[in-house]
């Protein structure tokens, strides 16, 4: 299974995992997973951190070593991901979460979340956090 997690999967992960259900944990962890992180969340990480609304330096800082220490890899934003993100007829108007869902429909990859528009809609197959 391919699972792509949604940003604040990522920052639970980092900081409070024990926020996150032990079945959660133990399919996350399943080595026959394959974990990723979209180049989205250091983006909302990164705008977020700028804006005030997350202490996310240190993460950024330390943004590969992170991602391979847990296990996760990296998934870039191809323009095929950014044109399906602005074509997807859906009603979610977060950007950042707009790219995971077209990146995980373009791959056939789970989300990883707790979003409930995502979750509702249903365009990819979801993780429930």
């Amino acid at each position: 299974m391919n699972i792509l997690l949604d940003t604040h999967v990522l920052l639970w992960l980092v900081s409070q995992p024990t926020t996150l259900e032990a079945e959660v944990l133990g399919q996350l962890a399943d080595p026959s997973a394959s974990v990723w992180v979209s180049a989205a969340s250091a983006w909302e990480i990164a705008t977020k951190t700028r804006l005030g609304r997350l202490e996310g330096s240190t993460l950024l800082a330390t943004w590969a070593s992170q991602l391979e220490a847990m296990r996760v890899d990296d998934l870039p934003i191809g323009s095929d991901d950014a044109i399906l993100a602005g074509r997807l007829t859906w009603d979610h108007r977060d950007p950042f979460d707009r790219v995971i869902v077209a990146q995980a429909i373009r791959r056939n990859f789970t989300v990883a979340t707790r979003d409930a528009k995502i979750l509702a809609g249903a365009l990819t197959p979801t993780l429930k956090v």
